[in-house]
């Protein structure tokens, strides 16, 4: 006889074993056992406590919302059946956007530049060379310069606008400047790097060529991912910083320190940092995921809206649930699962949702076959296995 043992355990005892599960497909499939582990899994939040372990950057979520669909006002403590509400919608955005995170697809993601701290000669040496991808612009070298400086340790900044306000960052190239018209062909990089992500404080939305020729600090942008430093070497090679982690950038904007100064300038020998190109590979999640900012409080509303796909540059649209070519044998099933299962908790979200895990014959209507990890069949009734 098979026992439960959620009815055997304290609460503290059950969810530190279901916080060992580390992957979305494994928190859903928990949550089918029965209608108890379901409730458990909900009432609990589990889904958004996976979501905030994997990705700490979504602490800045005040709530969630669903386009087209139903979203819940903050304050809904007073009502138990609003607040169980709340929980299960949570549950769905944040196991979505967990498993979403997880296809870690890796696209170029930087749409434009934005201001850098210091520009020698505007524009011809303007940041906005650094998105160019070819060497020589009008019969000139392309590239962004920084001001000479006699201090070797002053630091320069970047600033460039991401795809949307949701975007998961996996790598950052930057290819420092070679002069080949200088004597000796000096490679003018930095001694380092590091990498910031967020949003600015205030609207961008006024002339962009006053912009870039604005000195930003620390002030007016709220960073909520930091990068560590990285070493970069003095060569002429499009260099990648692979992150620790994936980075998910809440805001859209990234910001490129460059600290220390390597090269000299043989003319006013002063230091200089010069970078040819530069990249951000990731993934945007717009628009079936926006992060709009609840005005001057440092929090955002998550938007999912489950009838969108995913921009691709190669115009192929990405379903609500994908499976990765690397899934494990068994589990070849759980990606078109999960999207079953997760439209069908949609449906009273979202009006004219489609129940895709509609059964064709009536008499097998609340039947789903599933394989596990050994191949064998099992039956799911009603949310429980039989």
């Amino acid at each position: 006889m098979e026992m439960d043992f959620l009815k055997l355990l304290d609460a503290d005892a059950a969810i530190m074993i279901f916080n060992r599960l580390d992957a979305p497909a494994d928190l859903v499939r928990a949550s089918l056992v029965s209608h108890a582990w379901q409730d458990f899994v909900i009432d609990r939040g589990l889904g958004k406590q996976l979501g905030l372990k994997k990705y700490p950057q979504l602490s800045c979520i005040a709530r969630v919302a669903m386009v087209n669909g139903k979203e819940m006002p903050s304050d809904v403590g007073s009502s138990s059946s609003m607040e169980w509400e709340r929980r299960k919608r949570d549950q769905i955005v944040y196991t979505s956007l967990a498993h979403l995170l997880d296809l870690a697809t890796k696209w170029s993601c930087i749409v434009e530049a934005i201001s850098a701290s210091s520009t020698d000669n505007h524009p011809e040496e303007s940041i906005d060379n650094t998105l160019i991808q070819s060497d020589r612009v009008e019969q000139r070298a392309s590239y962004w310069s920084s001001k000479g400086q006699s201090n070797p340790d002053v630091p320069e900044r970047l600033i460039y606008k991401l795809k949307s306000s949701l975007c998961l960052i996996n790598e950052v190239y930057i290819q420092p400047f070679q002069a080949y018209f200088q004597l000796g062909y000096p490679i003018y990089s930095s001694r380092s790097v590091r990498f910031r992500m967020g949003y600015p404080k205030f609207p961008l939305d006024f002339d962009l060529e006053d912009v870039r020729l604005m000195e930003f600090t620390d002030q007016d942008f709220v960073w909520n991912y930091t990068s560590p430093e990285f070493p970069m070497s003095q060569e002429r090679s499009l260099q990648k910083f692979q992150l620790p982690e994936p980075a998910l950038c809440i805001g859209g904007f990234l910001l490129i320190e460059l600290l220390g100064r390597v090269q000299r300038q043989e003319m006013d020998y002063l230091f200089y940092i010069c970078v040819s190109h530069v990249r951000a590979d990731g993934m945007s999640l717009s628009p079936k995921f926006t992060a709009t900012p609840l005005q001057n409080s440092g929090s955002f509303v998550l938007e999912y809206n489950p009838h969108a796909s995913i921009d691709s540059p190669n115009g192929v649209c990405t379903s609500i649930i994908e499976v990765r070519d690397e899934e494990p044998p068994g589990h070849q099933n759980w990606g078109q699962f999960m999207n079953m299962q997760l439209m069908h908790m949609l449906q009273p979200y979202v009006p004219g949702y489609p129940n895709h895990g509609e059964a064709e014959d009536d008499e097998d209507e609340d039947e789903i076959e599933i394989l596990d990890e050994d191949g064998a069949e099992d039956i799911v009734e009603d949310g429980e296995f039989i």
